[in-house]
């Protein structure tokens, strides 16, 4: 890999595969401590992303991404759920983002600034001969390039 500022936030991980129950899957990524986790194929390859807004978007009414507002809509967490539990059995491959946001190994931190600015991600997957084994979190890389750029201690303040 060559010298890049997100070395040191390279977080290794067990990808969700396609037909992993939404309650299992929302339980790894939870349990991870990332915002999602990547999908694999049979093969390991990249099939998609599934995490925070993935798991609300299978929580809640299709209807509501929408809405310009949902102000209007008096249901209770707890009633939404009641209708809605029935989910934690799809599988994630019926709501996981499929934009193709895996890098292979040799990718530069340019690639990851394209990648979190043009897609709704908050892990970009990285792969090595197309499977994945890690990923950089949009946050981990924020934090690394804000590092990156006050390193200098005579720019702090100024």
């Amino acid at each position: 890999m060559p010298d890049s500022i997100v070395k040191t936030v390279l977080r290794e991980i067990k990808p969700l595969t396609l037909g992993e129950p939404i309650g299992v899957a929302a339980r790894l990524v939870v349990e991870s401590g990332l915002p999602a986790l990547p999908v694999v194929n049979e093969e390991g390859e990249f099939a998609g992303i599934f995490g925070e807004r993935e798991f609300m978007t299978a929580l809640f009414p299709g209807y509501l991404s929408e809405l310009s507002s949902g102000a209007m809509i008096k249901r209770t967490i707890d009633e939404t759920i009641e209708r809605r539990e029935a989910c934690r059995e799809d599988p994630v491959d019926k709501y996981m983002t499929t934009d193709h946001v895996v890098v292979e190994d040799d990718y530069s931190d340019t690639q990851l600034v394209e990648i979190f600015l043009h897609h709704r991600v908050l892990i970009v997957p990285i792969a090595t001969n197309g499977k994945v084994h890690a990923v950089v979190t949009r946050g981990d890389f924020f934090n690394s390039l804000v590092e990156k750029l006050l390193d200098d201690p005579e720019d702090v303040g100024s």
